[in-house]
């Protein structure tokens, strides 16, 4: 696998010794409470090593990567597209900062951008989204930050912490993703 680097951070495969770090925040709910609710109950070490194992064998629709830190390649979380769609061009985009020292630094905007530069350069899509709960305000902001634009709402499609929250769906087209880019260049 091509690692992919931008200034602090860089993308490489998982490890077999990603899993302790997995597993220090699968079950965290200051980590999980933002993420899918396939995190609402908690994940045994066989599942975590089942799912460690299907990403190090490619035994998913995912192409998924380590974020690590550029110069240890020490883990910080990670960045999956998933749902590939190769005859469309798309894929929707799973990403965890799982080291808490990492979080509101800026990692998860620096891993998004370079997941942009990969999917867009390097794999040729031309479609990424994702969705985020209404009360992640920091994944929120970091996501329209990357140029992701809001394309819908599911009015109170989740239950987390004693109410209903909604479900914002998110995208970014490559000429969009093309266009900031060029914008940044001439400034």
């Amino acid at each position: 696998m091509a690692y992919f680097y931008s200034d602090r951070i860089m993308f490489r495969e998982y490890l077999e010794s990603d899993l302790t770090h997995i597993r220090e925040w699968v079950n965290d709910p200051e980590i999980t409470d933002y993420l899918s609710d396939i995190f609402t109950y908690p994940h045994t070490l066989a599942y975590s090593a089942e799912f460690l194992n299907d990403m190090i064998q490619g035994n998913t629709n995912s192409k998924g990567f380590v974020i690590a830190e550029k110069d240890t390649q020490n883990y910080i979380g990670q960045i999956d597209l998933v749902n590939i769609d190769w005859k469309n061009r798309t894929a929707s985009i799973g990403i965890v900062i799982g080291k808490k020292q990492y979080l509101g630094q800026g990692y998860g905007t620096e891993a998004l951008r370079l997941l942009q530069e990969v999917a867009f350069h390097t794999m040729n899509l031309n479609r990424l989204e994702l969705m985020v709960y209404a009360f992640n305000e920091r994944a929120y902001r970091c996501y329209l930050k990357c140029g992701f634009r809001e394309e819908g709402r599911l009015r109170h499609k989740l239950y987390r912490n004693g109410r209903y929250w909604d479900v914002i769906w998110m995208g970014i087209l490559r000429d969009e993703y093309e266009q900031i880019r060029s914008e940044k260049g001439s400034s």
